[in-house]
């Protein structure tokens, strides 16, 4: 899965590696978690890019209300174009959500081991993301997901499951509502981390309220 991630690229850098039109307003974090507002890239109908603020935990447009969008902070590729929660946005209304690393947590007997999954470069990527629109009476949110995958080789060791990353050249086949599902689908592979590492961190990360440079401090595995 996919529960934990940091973004701390400045604004210009986001703005060049997903070549969108104008600068956007976010917070920088070295420890976003679900249920808060997280920037995506989105297309619009011009083929230009975009960045928005949505809810992590999508909400399904029929859902009878929001309240159980945490459930929902990932969406599982193998089932994604068939699930009624999914299908819809994974025709129409798929983004990317940048990132700079996530985290993901080894079991051992004693407890759990941190890990920060990031570019060897220490650049940008980007997961792939569903977005939706939910409403009700006066009400509207916008939230989004998160697609995963099992876990390829350098993962699993760590977890059986990780975030689908996008590459950018494949950015634009992602984000068109004019490509076919079946391509779209073709694109969730694990090419996105052909230049990944993963590297232990302390337990400070644990605590979705610490939100510093220590969440990303290496330490040697317990």
């Amino acid at each position: 899965m996919c529960g934990r991630y940091n973004l701390t690229a400045g604004s210009d850098a986001i703005v060049e590696h997903f070549q969108l039109l104008r600068q956007m307003k976010f917070q920088t974090s070295f420890n976003i978690a679900p249920a808060q507002k997280i920037l995506n890239v989105v297309e619009l109908e011009d083929k230009s890019r975009k960045a928005v603020n949505l809810f992590w935990g999508l909400v399904p447009s029929w859902s009878k209300d929001s309240k159980n969008s945490s459930h929902l902070i990932n969406a599982r590729m193998e089932t994604v174009r068939e699930k009624p929660s999914f299908r819809s946005a994974f025709k129409h209304r798929r983004c990317l959500i940048p990132a700079d690393g996530y985290y993901e947590w080894q079991k051992h007997e004693s407890g759990k081991q941190a890990f920060h999954i990031y570019r060897q470069d220490h650049q940008l990527f980007a997961f792939a993301g569903l977005w939706e629109q939910w409403q009700h009476e006066a009400e509207t949110l916008y939230s989004c997901t998160i697609i995963t995958t099992a876990a390829n080789e350098l993962m699993q060791p760590i977890h059986e499951r990780m975030p689908v990353i996008i590459t950018p050249e494949h950015y634009h086949d992602w984000l068109a509502k004019t490509v076919e599902t079946d391509h779209a689908f073709e694109l969730l592979d694990n090419q996105g981390y052909e230049q990944m590492m993963t590297t232990p961190v302390g337990d400070w990360v644990n605590n979705p309220r610490h939100n510093d440079e220590r969440c990303i401090q290496a330490v040697s595995a317990s």
